[in-house]
């Protein structure tokens, strides 16, 4: 059986993660692509889809070739879209999500969340599932400099809830840009899980350590310390010590 050692903080991804917002996301940024005049089916949809879980203005960035103006409207359309689909109930935790989180701070793991979204519409998705205060910290990419795939995010959670070491982190997200933030990060744990936009051929190829299927399957892998992560450094020094949980 594969096992995780206890980490000292743990960096876990919002939407997609830990709360089930029913393809919100990408409604909201089709509908803003409309706005901007985009159809259904132009490869900058395809380009949403794939960067999933990057900073909101920095993907309106690229796809509007660098062009400020238009890509700042964007992503106030996307807000706004989003914020009002939030209003209407559609997000709820991912199942067991929230035992997950209370577990973890329970054998005094300190958690992170954090997103690709802005400060006000990240503070929206957790007043929306009552978690404004659930975790030690929330970050967007505006607190800390730059999102996913940068390890920024997950950096600055580690040093801010004083962990020692970046192998006493864990990561865990929906996407490949969650995968690569932790990897860049040098997470001891880097995880991806299938309640989100990517599949398992996608978060096992941009190198995740192990795939779940769900954050809740997290708590029954984690030991006191002395596990072993498949696909991590020690891992491969140790081959037998674990295997990947499908």
């Amino acid at each position: 059986m594969t096992t995780i050692p206890l980490p000292e903080v743990a960096v876990l991804d919002l939407a997609g993660t830990t709360i089930s917002d029913e393809g919100l996301v990408l409604d909201a940024f089709f509908a803003a692509l409309r706005d901007a005049g985009i159809p259904a089916g132009d490869a900058r949809c395809e380009e949403v889809v794939r960067r999933m879980g990057e900073s909101k203005i920095t993907v309106f960035l690229d796809l509007f070739d660098q062009d400020l103006a238009l890509a700042t409207h964007a992503n106030q359309v996307f807000e706004a879209v989003y914020a009002a689909r939030l209003a209407s109930g559609l997000v709820r935790p991912v199942p067991g999500a929230r035992d997950v989180i209370v577990h973890l701070q329970g054998r005094g793991v300190r958690v992170a969340l954090t997103t690709g979204f802005s400060p006000k519409t990240r503070d929206a998705l957790l007043d929306a599932v009552g978690w404004r205060t659930m975790a030690d910290l929330t970050l967007s990419p505006a607190d800390v400099g730059r999102g996913r795939p940068f390890p920024d995010l997950a950096l600055a959670a580690l040093m801010r809830l004083g962990g020692s070491s970046v192998k006493a982190l864990l990561t865990a997200g929906d996407t490949i840009a969650d995968v690569r933030s932790g990897l860049a990060a040098g997470a001891g744990t880097v995880i991806g899980v299938l309640t989100g936009t990517h599949g398992e051929d996608d978060l096992h190829g941009a190198g995740a350590h192990l795939v779940l299927p769900s954050i809740s399957d997290l708590p029954a892998l984690l030991t006191s310390g002395d596990g072993v992560t498949q696909g991590s450094p020690a891992a491969q020094d140790n081959p037998r010590k674990g295997h990947t949980t499908q």
